[in-house]
């Protein structure tokens, strides 16, 4: 991101490190999202995934639940989750937090623990400490009415590396859930695009497989680069599994005319 090139992650809701590792092997992903808001997981799974990605050239993410933010902030950066998306998001003084709770004392309010980050009893608030959660992605999630209504405030915090806009929540604040072509809806996603772009906030672009193919993803994925993204993550791995089933499942049941 600081050398202005383009970056592609994948989401994934499994914590067995077999999945991550397996994107690894694949070679096409920079980091790898764990969508922690849709799946069940402990704290040693955070360990584990960390430890499984840092076999690659490939860092993580974590997107969690806006409370208890601070907490579950601190674990994955703890952890070794280099990057953290916020969602669900209401309020400046909600983004606000967010930003606190990566960075370390006295910028922010994370402290030193006996984490796996900073080598359990061996490195605990050391300088690489600060350095590192200095270093961690702040990424927001624009999904609620109210926090969009204060963009321009949200896009002056330097603390802010990436905004991702989020479509699905925002169509349930419109009242207009899952009507993904409002009209409202997509002038707020263009405009997001364009003020994170004119802030140097890196917008991001969310693709997930769907029934509309190759042909759909690069239609979708245009748009975006036209807009002016360069940041991506592509794919979910329940929405994989569950599209190709769909798909493949359907061609074998009427081969066999079920």
């Amino acid at each position: 991101m600081r050398k202005g090139v383009p970056t592609v992650g994948t989401h994934i809701a499994s914590t067995w490190t077999g999945v991550m590792e397996a994107i690894g092997h694949s070679g096409a992903m920079d980091y790898v999202e764990f969508t922690s808001i849709s799946a069940p997981y402990d704290l040693y799974a955070l360990d584990n995934l960390a430890i499984a990605s840092s076999q690659f050239d490939m860092s993580t993410m974590i997107k969690i639940d806006p409370e208890p933010k601070h907490y579950l902030a601190q674990r994955a950066i703890g952890a070794g989750i280099q990057n953290i998306l916020f969602s669900d998001l209401r309020t400046i003084a909600d983004v606000e937090q967010a930003i606190r709770a990566v960075r370390a004392e006295p910028v922010g309010w994370n402290g030193a623990s006996f984490n796996r980050l900073e080598g359990y009893v061996l490195g605990s608030g050391s300088k690489d400490f600060v350095k590192y959660t200095s270093d961690v992605v702040v990424a927001i999630m624009v999904e609620k009415m109210s926090l969009y209504e204060k963009i321009e405030d949200l896009m002056n915090f330097d603390g802010v590396d990436m905004i991702q806009f989020g479509g699905t929540d925002f169509s349930l604040s419109l009242g207009t859930p899952g009507d993904y072509s409002n009209p409202k809806l997509v002038e707020a996603e263009e405009r997001t695009i364009k003020l994170a772009l004119k802030y140097d906030k890196h917008p991001r672009g969310e693709l997930f497989a769907g029934p509309t193919g190759t042909e759909g993803f690069m239609k979708r994925l245009q748009r975006f680069i036209d807009l002016g993204v360069r940041d991506f993550c592509i794919g979910s791995d329940l929405g994989i599994i569950f599209y190709w089933l769909k798909e493949y499942g359907a061609l074998t049941r009427k081969a066999l005319n079920l």
